[in-house]
């Protein structure tokens, strides 16, 4: 199909958009009830849903965000921060409209007031190029294909995941670790373990506190905002200087199993240093366990648990700029079990940290190709 058989619609000739609604006072805390979704991620649980699994939306207002398309994850109840598309599929295909708005094609509409906005007669106005149908469809399902191979990844990476945190809390703390039985326990301690500062069980620094100047090419800085699950998108730093790079590689060098802490902002995002490329880091707390992987394993899992997320909740509760200090993670005690048990914990957990970072790099790989083919797609230069 050529571009000149290729259309020029308005949204408001095939779309209707409605605001999501705020929810009353039946608003509860256990899974089993629907998602509220904000458009930005799920705040909490309801006991009723206003919109189905699939359905497209606009993020309308808020902060970061304003503009971003999204699909709904699921069943949920759609708060006012969003706008859902009602789309007339004898026109158009949802899914083809979202990789035409994807990532964030729509923040241009945000009216850059105190109050970020964007509103129905904002989306009506919008004009948009739109092959046939059918061809909509093909390209749509071309699309899909990528982002169902990275989610059932994801799917992959969380079973993972899952396997080695309940390995933790049954060995550290519910204390039920191999040969259990067998050791004595001395003040609710097994023999041989126990409990040290973080600062002396392993060298713990940070990154920069400067912010070094953004250049077009050059080595990636990392902060807190792009360690996410347990891996680092580097999609979301900036780059920086081979010379800024240098200077805070001599105070704040990583190696590989170092273990990077978010500190400010989005405190307690937590990843193992396992990437074969330069980067430095800025406002994140660096563990160095002198590449020791049966420390790093143990101190990730022990950092991103249950409860010592908790610990770093109520350190940051009611902070205007959430924060945990050096000498507070320094000062940290920390359960040291006995070095028997921690290499046990090792061969079990380390298969599974390599085969998550390999299927996280499938991942980046697979969203690179989707990027590079998309606006091939939607210009019509690759016929389909």
């Amino acid at each position: 199909m050529t571009m000149s058989e290729w259309t020029v619609r308005k949204l408001s000739d095939f779309c209707t958009f409605r605001y999501g609604k705020m929810p009353g006072d039946k608003i509860a805390y256990d899974t089993a009830s629907y998602p509220i979704y904000s458009g930005y991620r799920i705040t909490g649980h309801y006991s009723e849903f206003n919109i189905e699994k699939g359905e497209l939306v606009v993020v309308a207002r808020g902060v970061g965000g304003t503009g971003d398309v999204k699909i709904t994850p699921q069943r949920c109840y759609l708060t006012n921060l969003a706008i859902a598309f009602d789309v007339d599929k004898s026109i158009a295909c949802k899914k083809y409209l979202y990789y035409l708005f994807y990532p964030s094609k729509l923040r241009y509409l945000d009216s850059g007031a105190a109050q970020s906005q964007i509103t129905i007669s904002d989306l009506q106005r919008v004009k948009v190029n739109l092959p046939s149908l059918t061809t909509q469809t093909r390209i749509a399902n071309i699309l899909s294909a990528y982002d169902d191979a990275i989610e059932n990844n994801n799917r992959r990476i969380a079973l993972l995941e899952k396997a080695a945190r309940e390995l933790y809390r049954e060995w550290f703390v519910r204390l039920r670790f191999p040969g259990y039985e067998c050791v004595r326990f001395a003040n609710g301690l097994p023999e041989g373990w126990e409990v040290k500062r973080l600062g002396e069980y392993c060298h713990v620094t940070d990154g920069t506190h400067d912010t070094p100047k953004e250049t077009d090419n050059g080595v990636p800085l990392v902060t807190g905002k792009c360690i996410n699950d347990g891996f680092i998108d580097f999609s979301r730093a900036y780059l920086i200087s081979e010379t800024d790079h240098n200077k805070i590689k001599k105070r704040s060098g990583l190696d590989s199993g170092d273990i990077l802490f978010s500190n400010i902002g989005t405190v307690g995002s937590t990843c193992i240093v396992n990437y074969d490329r330069e980067f430095s880091v800025k406002n994140i707390i660096i563990l160095k366990p002198d590449n020791n992987m049966m420390k790093s394993s143990y101190l990730y899992y022990l950092l991103t648990s249950k409860s010592m997320q908790d610990v770093f909740s109520a350190q940051t509760n009611g902070a205007s700029q959430q924060f945990v200090g050096l000498t507070y993670m320094r000062r940290f005690k920390v359960l040291v079990p006995h070095s028997s048990v921690l290499e046990k914990f090792t061969e079990l957990v380390v298969p599974i940290i390599n085969e998550k970072q390999v299927l996280q790099t499938q991942s980046q790989n697979l969203a690179r190709q989707r990027d590079l083919l998309l606006p091939r797609l939607m210009s019509g230069k690759l016929e389909v």
